[in-house]
């Protein structure tokens, strides 16, 4: 075993061999980019050898072409490798593993995790790349679990590698009027009508939610999903505060991702729990990031696009900003607040454990689950009311 760690613990030096081919046709900065090498060590995995072989002949510029493709859900046995594939290298770790496999003037990287995978070519000319990422993952793809329940809803997020990126999820949403209890009657009523907007009825690009937490603000926005899916993707911005820092990132949010079926339909980007973004003082403690918020509901960057952008807070509206909630700028402003005693006590069956002054959504599901009201935190004004959303 001492042997062993000693061997570990010597790093192990492999050159890739320079490609044949004379170092006058590349331009003279590329010359002595021929040469790469690989440190293998103690800590490196299989996952690591084979990440880096696939790029050796992209490093080089034997290769110097790259397309990417990916599928969220596959076929059983799917992809298959084209033909006249070699396979160089396999790593299989449970359900997630690598394939790399090589052909004539192209090189394959296949990822694989529990239900999809991300494939990657590297290949002599860029048609090449793209034919192969193409064929490879046509037809591959399957068809989602028909659940009625569901809504397809996707995922933006800024990847370090890929960049922004768009990812869909089925989600579990109830009807409205499978919901429409869990919210004290004013939220209700202004929620009733907000459910049936359709597109020739929108007047005011930004949806507002506010009020304490635990009041179900993130449910409702996952039922209006729901209700507006014949008409209107919905898309949950997982890193807003980098959205609105990140030029790039904005630009292709708000360009979107075609549907496919040539049709121009809505989107409601969601950015939830956007305090910092839109308080009274956010403009002098975001810089540009409310501005470029508000550019993108009414704005130039707004203008030809049918996006709608859906905020959630738990900021009171006193100490949002001005600009924000001006008249005109917003579809639906909505404080949701927590039931009444009386609709509390409807709601769970009984009044043991519900105060004077009502209940929020979240701790009436507690008290179902039989956590006791000293467990739970206080959600009033100036109490710690972090941990429920």
């Amino acid at each position: 075993m001492a042997d062993m760690a000693e061997h570990q613990e010597t790093p192990i030096e492999t050159t890739t061999p320079t490609p044949a081919r004379t170092p006058d046709t590349l331009p003279a900065p590329l010359a002595g980019l021929l040469e790469t090498r690989l440190n293998l060590d103690g800590d490196c995995s299989p996952v690591d050898v084979v990440d880096a072989l696939f790029l050796s002949r992209f490093a080089t510029g034997e290769q110097a072409y790259a397309h990417s493709g990916t599928v969220e859900k596959l076929k059983p046995g799917a992809p298959e490798l084209p033909d006249g594939a070699t396979v160089v290298r396999t790593v299989k770790d449970g359900d997630r593993g690598r394939v790399l496999a090589e052909g004539e003037g192209w090189t394959m990287l296949v990822s694989r995790w529990t239900r999809g995978c991300e494939l990657t070519v590297t290949a002599t000319s860029p048609e090449l790349a793209a034919d192969l990422v193409r064929k490879t993952l046509d037809g591959a793809e399957d068809e989602p679990d028909p659940q009625p329940e569901d809504v397809a809803m996707g995922f933006w997020y800024l990847s370090p590698r890929r960049g922004p990126y768009r990812t869909t999820r089925q989600i579990s949403a109830g009807t409205w009027e499978e919901v429409r209890g869990n919210y004290t009657a004013p939220v209700a009523e202004a929620m009733d009508g907000l459910m049936k907007t359709t597109p020739d009825e929108v007047a005011g690009r930004l949806l507002l939610l506010h009020g304490p937490p635990g009041t179900g603000k993130t449910s409702a926005l996952r039922t209006l999903a729901r209700s507006w899916r014949d008409w209107c993707q919905v898309d949950c911005v997982l890193d807003p505060e980098r959205l609105f820092s990140d030029v790039g990132y904005l630009m292709d949010i708000a360009i979107g991702e075609d549907g496919g079926d040539g049709e121009a339909r809505w989107r409601l980007l969601l950015l939830e729990d956007c305090d910092e973004l839109i308080r009274g003082e956010a403009k002098s403690s975001t810089g540009q990031a409310l501005s470029r918020l508000l550019n993108l509901t009414d704005g130039l960057l707004g203008q030809g696009r049918n996006v709608l952008v859906g905020v959630t807070t738990n900021e009171p509206l006193e100490r949002l900003h001005p600009a924000v909630v001006r008249p005109g700028r917003c579809l639906a402003r909505i404080e949701v607040g927590g039931l009444t005693r009386d609709e509390a006590v409807s709601w769970l069956g009984t009044s043991e454990g519900v105060g004077r002054e009502g209940a929020t959504l979240a701790e009436l599901y507690a008290l179902r689950r039989g956590t006791g009201p000293t467990d739970l935190p206080d959600q009033r004004a100036g109490a710690d009311a972090g941990l429920y959303l």
